[in-house]
C-alpha cells in the first residue's frame, strides 16, 4: 500500500462501482473495506470523501447481503466517515443490526432519530447497545414497546437517567416483565428497591431482601407507613406526582412532543404515558384529557386535536387507536371514523382553539362544548350531548 491512492486505484474502484452484478458489488464492498482498514492513517480528506461517496452510491443499489457484510466490517472500525455510518444506520434492521449493537460510531443524535422514525427492531438493537447513554435510554421508553424497554433494562452497560428510572419503576407495577431486569441493574439502589418491594412476587422480594441486606420486618413496617402516607396524600389534590406526567413534562420542556411520538406511545399500549404526553402537548389537565380521549363519541377528541393543530391523518389514527384501547376491538368498517372525521373537517380552527382555551381555564369540558353547540346550524347538537356531528 502506498502513502496515497493513485489514479489507477481510483479507476479500479470506479470500474467496480459500474459493475451491477452481485459479484461485482461484493468485490467493491470488500475492496472499500480493505482500503478503510489499511489506510486509516494515510488517506487524505479528499480521498476519504471520494471513497465515502462511492460507498454511499453502492449502498443504495447493492443487495442486502452485500450491505450487511459491509456493515459487519465497518462496525468493527473506529474511523469511518460520519455520513457513511449514518447512511448505514438508516438501513433495514438486517443490515444495520451490527452497527446499532456493537459500533460506537453513531452519535446520540443519530440514534435518537433512528429510535423515533425506524422500526421496533431498530429500537431493540439500540437498547442492547453496550454503551447506550442516558439520553438514548430516555428516548427508548417514550418510543419503544415492552420488549424494547425490557432489553434496555437488561443491558447493564446502558446508563438510565433518574427520571427514566422512576418512570420504569412506576410502570413495573403493571408490567411484571419489567420487575426482574429492573431489580438486577447495577444502578438500582436501596431507596428504589424499597419502593418496588410492595408489588413484586415473593421470589423477587426474597432477592431484594438478600441483595440489599434489608430486614423484612423493616420492609413490612415501611409498607404500613407508605400505605398511610399515600392515603393521606390522596386527599390532597396535586400532591402525588405521576411518573408518566413527570416524564411527559420533561419531554415537553425539550420541545420533543410530536403527534408521531404520541401515536407511537399509544400504539405500543403505554396508556398512562400517552395520556400524559397528550395533556402536556395540549396544555390541559390530565383528568380532563382522560375524559376527552375516552368519552364514547369522540367529538371532544376531534375538537381538541383540531384546536392544537394535530393533522387530520394523525387525528384519524389517534381516534381509532383510542377506540381500540377503550373498547378492546378495532373500529375499522364502523361508521364512527367517517362521522368523526367529518366533524374534524367542519369545525373551524379558531372555534376549536377557543374551546381548548376554555378547557385550559375551566376543566368543565361539557360547558366549553356548548360554545360549539351554539354555532351548529339547524339546531344540531353539540358533541357530548347526543353524538351528532357539529359544524363550524
Amino acid at each position: 500500500m502506498t502513502d496515497d491512492i493513485n489514479k489507477d486505484d481510483y479507476e479500479a474502484l470506479l470500474e467496480m462501482a459500474r459493475n451491477k452484478t452481485a459479484a461485482g458489488r461484493a468485490l467493491l464492498a470488500a475492496a472499500m473495506d480493505d482500503l478503510f482498514r489499511q489506510s486509516n492513517d494515510v488517506l487524505t480528506d479528499h480521498e476519504r470523501t471520494l471513497m465515502s461517496g462511492i460507498l454511499r452510491g453502492l449502498l443504495h443499489a447493492a443487495e442486502m447481503s452485500v450491505r450487511r457484510e459491509l456493515a459487519d466490517k465497518l462496525a468493527a472500525l473506529d474511523n469511518v466517515p460520519d455520513d457513511l455510518i449514518a447512511t448505514l444506520g438508516d438501513d433495514e434492521i438486517e443490515v444495520v443490526y451490527p452497527i446499532l449493537v456493537g459500533s460506537k460510531l453513531l452519535y446520540d443524535t443519530d440514534l435518537v432519530e433512528i429510535i423515533r422514525h425506524r422500526t421496533l427492531q431498530h429500537q431493540l438493537a439500540i437498547a442492547m447497545q453496550r454503551s447506550a447513554g442516558a439520553g438514548i435510554s430516555g428516548e427508548l421508553p417514550e418510543n419503544g414497546g415492552q420488549d424494547v424497554i425490557k432489553a434496555l433494562m437488561e443491558n447493564t452497560n446502558a446508563r438510565i437517567s433518574k427520571s427514566t428510572m422512576e418512570y420504569l419503576v412506576e410502570q413495573s407495577k403493571r408490567v411484571d416483565g419489567y420487575q426482574n431486569p429492573l431489580l438486577r441493574r447495577p444502578d438500582f439502589n436501596q431507596e428504589v428497591a424499597k419502593r418496588i418491594y410492595w408489588w413484586v412476587s415473593a421470589a423477587l422480594r426474597k432477592y431484594l431482601a438478600d441483595q440489599f441486606d434489608i430486614d423484612p420486618r423493616e420492609l413490612d413496617q415501611a409498607l404500613d407507613a407508605t400505605v398511610a402516607e399515600i392515603s393521606a396524600h390522596e386527599s390532597e389534590p396535586g400532591v402525588v406526582v405521576n411518573q408518566a406526567e413527570e416524564l411527559a413534562r420533561r419531554v415537553a420542556e425539550n420541545g420533543q412532543i410530536t403527534p408521531k411520538i404520541i401515536i407511537g406511545v399509544l400504539r405500543q399500549g403505554e396508556i398512562p404515558l400517552f395520556e400524559a404526553l397528550f395533556a402536556a402537548h395540549a396544555g390541559l389537565r390530565l383528568k380532563l384529557v382522560q375524559r376527552i380521549i375516552f368519552e364514547p363519541g369522540g367529538e371532544a377528541l376531534a375538537v381538541a386535536c383540531k384546536g392544537i393543530e394535530i393533522p387530520r391523518d394523525d387525528f384519524a389514527t389517534l381516534f381509532m387507536l383510542s377506540r381500540e384501547a377503550r373498547f378492546g376491538e378495532p373500529v375499522t368498517g364502523r361508521p364512527e371514523p367517517a362521522r368523526i372525521l367529518e366533524l374534524y373537517d367542519r369545525v373551524r380552527l379558531e372555534l376549536a382553539q377557543t374551546i381548548v382555551g376554555r378547557w385550559r381555564c375551566d376543566p368543565d369540558y361539557l360547558d366549553a362544548m356548548r360554545v360549539l353547540s351554539k354555532t351548529a346550524p339547524n339546531g344540531a347538537s353539540a358533541p357530548g350531548d347526543s353524538g351528532n356531528s357539529a359544524s363550524s
